[in-house]
């Protein structure tokens, strides 16, 4: 690999520093002290910053030559609202809340970037270093958006990275087209009759309609899309009744839906609120439908995703940079590629041999209590931050203009 010596010569500064964060998580729109972290460092290393776009979010600015080109490099600050299992040193000191996802590794992997960048500043443009608040189900990087982030802040494309376990440090992926699904929700209320279980004949059973109703909504992944489009509709809470001789009033579904295009996700929620409708009216009982659209899904630009993966190969080799293998997870930074060109690329982390004496005894995997960042993939992580910045803001060098 060809890192970046002076990255990794700052490698255990950074380190130290996503550990203190991991020690200290904080849930989506409450990052007041990760944000305080963030800005305190840009500004130690002279980085003009701007605050509150998102509530939480913190923005840096590094300027270099004349250029009005610009680049965004994005980073989420968020934890999940779940118990750490791990016992060691840096495990959560907040009970309910956990660094489960690598957003502190994010945080610690940009702040790297922006100490180099700070300092040497070989490119010709402006670097736009964007801390996002509340990734997880908050919708971060749309508050950002709609509070002008782009507006304020011009620039020409947007990169976004996240770890990913499983895979051998010193490997990426990244790929064109759909990666990450959209994320939305449902809740359907059956309203029915309820009565005594032993005299069925005199109720209408909601619980029995509701069973008819979850098996008709299979059929619409099945049936419905073409078999190479990706959906997946889950009823994952069904709730009902009180009482084991009582035919509940009603019954109440939720769940949620993800695709991989708008198409898809438009098919599924009209033929979804048909199925509920019908199938309650065939029962002669009411139907009250909602469908929540969350996250759109996560599409790479063509040629960012191209370029990125061109400067992976520059620091790990073409070997080690393979395809992403789209996943029915979400991400909000797809708000963010709404509105720009770029891509969203995977950094591997290990298969959790990282983790130090005292991690709980479940698996290193997003979103497991016995999750931790890997942090040998911070001096990695940051160098490709800097050579795509670099990379996308070529200085100009003597000669050049002639």
């Amino acid at each position: 690999m060809k890192l970046i010596d002076s990255i990794v010569a700052q490698a255990p500064e950074l380190a130290a520093l996503r550990r203190d964060i991991h020690a200290h998580p904080e849930l989506c729109f409450e990052e007041v002290r990760t944000a305080d972290v963030v800005a305190q460092k840009l500004a130690e290393w002279g980085i003009p910053i701007h605050r509150g776009l998102g509530g939480t979010g913190v923005v840096g600015i590094v300027k270099a030559g004349n250029s009005e080109r610009a680049i965004g490099l994005r980073a989420d600050m968020d934890a999940l609202p779940m118990q750490e299992f791990n016992t060691f040193s840096h495990a959560s000191r907040y009970a309910g809340k956990m660094h489960a996802c690598g957003h502190d590794g994010h945080t610690a992997m940009l702040l790297a970037a922006a100490q180099h960048l700070s300092v040497h500043r070989n490119f010709d443009g402006t670097v736009y270093l964007i801390f996002q608040p509340a990734e997880e189900g908050g919708g971060g990087a749309r508050a950002m958006i709609k509070e002008g982030l782009f507006d304020q802040f011009r620039m020409d494309a947007v990169f976004g990275m996240h770890n990913w376990p499983g895979a051998q440090v010193g490997k990426f992926a990244v790929s064109a087209g759909p990666v990450m699904a959209s994320s939305n929700e449902f809740k359907i209320t059956i309203r029915g009759k309820g009565g005594h279980a032993a005299m069925p004949h005199n109720s209408v059973d909601p619980v029995t309609i509701a069973c008819q109703m979850v098996q008709a909504f299979q059929a619409i992944v099945s049936r419905n899309k073409k078999p190479v489009d990706a959906g997946v509709i889950s009823v994952t809470m069904i709730h009902a009744g009180e009482a084991t001789n009582v035919i509940p009033d009603s019954c109440e579904l939720q769940g949620t839906v993800r695709t991989f295009s708008v198409a898809v996700l438009d098919m599924i929620e009209q033929r979804m609120q048909q199925v509920a409708e019908h199938t309650c009216a065939a029962f002669d009982a009411q139907c009250e439908f909602e469908f929540v659209r969350n996250y759109p899904p996560t599409i790479n630009s063509a040629k960012e995703a191209e370029f990125a993966s061109r400067v992976m190969a520059s620091i790990v080799g073409e070997q080690n940079v393979g395809a992403q293998e789209p996943t029915m997870g979400a991400e909000d930074f797809a708000y963010m590629l709404q509105a720009l060109p770029g891509c969203y690329a995977f950094i591997a982390n290990g298969d959790g041999a990282h983790r130090e004496i005292g991690h709980g005894g479940g698996p290193c995997m997003l979103h497991n209590p016995s999750y931790d960042f890997n942090d040998e993939l911070i001096p990695l992580g940051a160098t490709y931050w800097v050579r795509l910045a670099e990379a996308w803001l070529p200085p100009v060098r003597r000669g050049d203009a002639s």
